[in-house]
């Protein structure tokens, strides 16, 4: 997987302390399978388009704009001159001002990682002051970051010799576990239990990447491998009124390849369950 270009650069502030840092993103979703939205008749790619909900004609990019509705049918109109004017500081500078132990946030409020680094030669010996100070006392920077004109909760967690930031769930995004938790039976059986733990003993092993493979990634990949080795044209001594005769009713590789992929599949999970 090739190194990600940085997402956001800015400066990382604590008390006096500033340097500057750049974010990458810490995951990617590059390396899948993705499917485009073919015309079946013609095998040709479908594009999309904004068209006006109203006259049902499309609409060019230059009068494209945001719009807040007020109220039924009514919207506020902003440009990006207006949403320019509400930038906050947190745009270019994230600035650490609270602090919390590391295991004293819930995991279910972390959203998507970034590795932070720092951007120039000039910042590294900050940015390493603040990173071993944090590894030091055991504890999470808590700050604000506006990413895609969203100004986000974000913790910083020093880890190895860089630092990723977190960006957080907001509050009303997450659901009370007490609702659904709370009617749940208390009690267990002790002799369950032991017996569990001791499954639990044996099967207990280091994390590794390799538990969180895609099989039916793998899978499509080699499905499409040989739907592209199928295409390639083979030598015949049958006549080209042959071909074509036994061309027709066969259906072409839009219509084939999700019979494949169900198969595929089918086949991934029998194996599996075997397994």
């Amino acid at each position: 997987m090739a190194p990600a270009r940085p997402y956001w650069k800015g400066y990382l502030k604590l008390s006096l302390v500033t340097c500057p840092v750049e974010m990458t993103p810490a995951t990617s979703d590059s390396e899948k399978v993705r499917f485009h939205t073919l015309n079946r008749k013609t095998g040709n790619r479908v594009v999309s388009r904004y068209v006006d909900s109203v006259t049902g004609k499309p609409v060019k990019d230059a009068n494209e704009a945001k719009g807040y509705e007020r109220g039924e049918g009514g919207y506020v109109i902003l440009t990006d001159a207006d949403l320019e004017t509400v930038e906050l500081e947190s745009v270019r500078t994230i600035d650490i001002e609270t602090f919390i132990p590391r295991d004293s946030i819930d995991w279910v409020y972390l959203d998507t990682p970034f590795y932070l680094t720092a951007n120039a030669r000039i910042g590294d010996e900050a940015f390493a002051v603040i990173r071993d100070a944090m590894k030091a006392e055991k504890v999470l920077g808590v700050s604000r970051l506006v990413l895609g004109r969203r100004e986000r909760a974000v913790v910083l967690e020093a880890r190895d010799e860089g630092i990723i930031v977190w960006t957080l769930r907001f509050g009303d995004e997450v659901r009370p576990e007490a609702d659904y938790f709370e009617e749940i039976d208390k009690t267990s059986d002790a002799r369950g239990v032991s017996a569990v733990e001791a499954v639990i003993r044996k099967r207990t092993k280091r994390w590794s990447p390799d538990m969180v493979s895609d099989p039916i990634q793998q899978s499509l990949l080699k499905l499409i491998a040989r739907k592209k080795k199928a295409r390639k044209p083979a030598k015949s001594s049958k006549s080209t009124d042959e071909a074509k005769g036994e061309s027709k009713g066969k259906p072409g590789n839009v219509v084939s390849i999700m019979d494949a992929l169900k198969k595929s599949v089918a086949k991934e999970l029998k194996a599996r369950k075997a397994g």
